[in-house]
């Protein structure tokens, strides 16, 4: 019989580093996170510190390839540990979908990394022309302190990403396991959880590239209104809510809930279609030409991701009332008559014989 969710033991904040390929993987994607966060922080003050004075306000062109380099580092840096956070929760709870979410995410960073090397080299060199470097850094003096390090970023990524994929087909092997002791042996029932762990993931990642795309809109495109930068600086709560009403309402099997969260999705897709389109424009396409790349891989990457959720949302409510609430929900309290029932059935399956000693 399947181990339901009230029978599963309360975990420690760090209990998953008990298994050597979780100490391994995690290890690999902290020490990512410190050599990229740390050459991002140097990045970053090394072009803070090389400014002369700049005030915003004056010209909102130049305003905007200003903002372009610290947008792409704290972007990057707060990539850096998102995935560290993404890294310890799936270990924790032994999602294996959302481990192999991590290598993929990751490959993605890698190719984002790219893309900054030519972005940042393109602002310097326009900053650069516009006056706003000190007189003694020059275009090359920035970029000679900068590029060793925006080099080194991909292949740090890039040997990160294959050592955690090895790993994840390790970790893969090790969760079956415990999928099997706390799911049973069924396999549609096996089956419905892995759907819902996709889902579960899905709405992890598409928190980040919606969060990676709203950020660089509300800061460095220009010709925004008033009316558009509150409600997209409004968007960010309100996505939040929705994402959490999404795996609440997966969680507890509520077919309602779940329609109105698909249609919300729809409407997602929708502007990010519009704003997609809207890009490549003639006329508000040179709004977007400071971050005109990275917005598009961001925005192509948030399309592909709300599809997928989409399409996955139907999934898990097809599989609704086919009884894997029960594993999913823990319980407010043990029933102790089921503790009792469950007792006594252990002990009566195999009675003990009785012995007697008698005297011949």
């Amino acid at each position: 019989m399947a181990q339901n969710a009230a029978s599963r033991p309360k975990m420690g904040v760090f209990d998953f580093l008990e298994s050597s390929w979780a100490k391994i993987f995690f290890a690999i994607v902290a020490l990512q996170a410190i050599i990229g966060v740390t050459f991002e922080a140097y990045i970053f003050g090394k072009f803070q510190g090389s400014l002369d004075n700049y005030k915003t306000g004056q010209n909102e062109e130049r305003d905007a390839q200003y903002m372009t380099i610290p947008t792409f580092l704290a972007l990057f840096i707060f990539g850096f540990l998102y995935v560290l956070f993404l890294t310890w929760d799936a270990l924790r709870w032994k999602n294996t979908i959302q481990i192999i979410g991590l290598c993929i995410a990751n490959l993605a960073l890698f190719v984002y990394t790219i893309l900054q090397i030519d972005q940042i080299n393109r602002s310097i060199d326009k900053l650069q022309a516009a006056g706003i470097f000190l007189p003694m850094e020059t275009h090359a003096a920035v970029w000679q302190a900068c590029s060793p390090f925006l080099f080194t970023i991909p292949p740090v990524i890039g040997v990160a990403t294959i050592a955690m994929s090895v790993c994840a087909w390790k970790l893969y092997q090790e969760f079956a396991w415990d999928i099997l002791k706390q799911i049973g042996a069924d396999y549609r029932m096996k089956k419905r959880f892995l759907h819902y762990q996709i889902f579960i993931a899905l709405l992890k990642f598409d928190f980040f590239f919606f969060l990676g795309f709203t950020i660089q809109f509300l800061v460095v495109v220009t010709g925004k209104t008033d009316i558009e930068l509150g409600l997209t600086a409004a968007a960010i709560p309100v996505t939040i809510v929705i994402l959490l009403c999404a795996a609440f309402f997966t969680q507890r099997e509520n077919r309602v809930g779940m329609c109105a969260v698909i249609i919300l999705f729809f409407g997602g897709l929708a502007y990010f279609l519009f704003k997609l389109v809207r890009i490549y424009s003639q006329s508000h396409g040179w709004h977007y030409t400071p971050v005109k790349r990275s917005l598009t891989a961001f925005a192509v990457m948030t399309i592909l991701l709300i599809l997928i959720t989409i399409a996955n949302s139907f999934i898990c409510m097809s599989n609704f009332g086919n009884g894997l609430k029960m594993h999913l929900i823990k319980p407010k309290g043990r029933d102790p008559e089921k503790d009792d029932m469950n007792s006594f059935q252990m002990t009566d399956q195999k009675p003990q014989l009785q012995t007697r000693m008698t005297i011949d």
